[in-house]
């Protein structure tokens, strides 16, 4: 009987202990290699993109930039525009695992985004996880350290 209650005990702790491991760091490419951040600065830096989806904490906003196409230049610029209107910022892929010193081990690498204004476009100015990239698609997201909010973002290419 004892035996029989602790091997449902281990298999309940160990159900439980999967699904705790089971968080949004699953959903994000946490740890990048310097040819996939090369990889990924490449792909954002070769076209013009548009916004596919924008939720800011807790609702939609993509209609916020229908009609503006994103060029992330390779001077880390940042040029917004909708054929009339043109918005300026900044961005970059950055390594934020200040405390490693290797240029071979994997990094936490961020997508950062930059714009002063307007106000919409100062909504994604952040340093964005990277969830997935493909050469047509960025996905990013942002869990807010203050409210618990999170953010996503994806850029998909014209």
């Amino acid at each position: 009987m004892k035996t029989s209650i602790f091997k449902i005990t281990a298999i309940l702790l160990a159900v439980v202990a999967m699904s705790c491991d089971k968080n949004n760091d699953d959903d994000m490419l946490n740890n990048l290699s310097p040819a996939q951040v090369a990889e990924l600065t490449s792909i954002a830096a070769s076209g013009t993109w548009t916004i596919a989806y924008y939720f800011d904490t807790d609702k939609e906003e993509t209609d916020h930039f229908n009609g503006y196409t994103f060029d992330f230049n390779t001077d880390g610029s940042l040029v917004a525009t909708d054929g009339v209107v043109e918005i300026n910022g900044t961005w970059s892929i950055t390594d934020s695992d200040a405390n490693d010193d290797s240029p071979d081990d994997d990094s936490d690498a961020d997508f950062n985004i930059a714009f002063p204004s307007p106000a919409d476009f100062a909504d994604l100015t952040d340093d964005w996880d990277i969830v997935e990239f493909t050469s047509v698609r960025i996905e990013l997201i942002d869990v807010s350290g203050g409210n618990g909010g999170t953010d996503k973002l994806v850029f998909e290419k014209n």
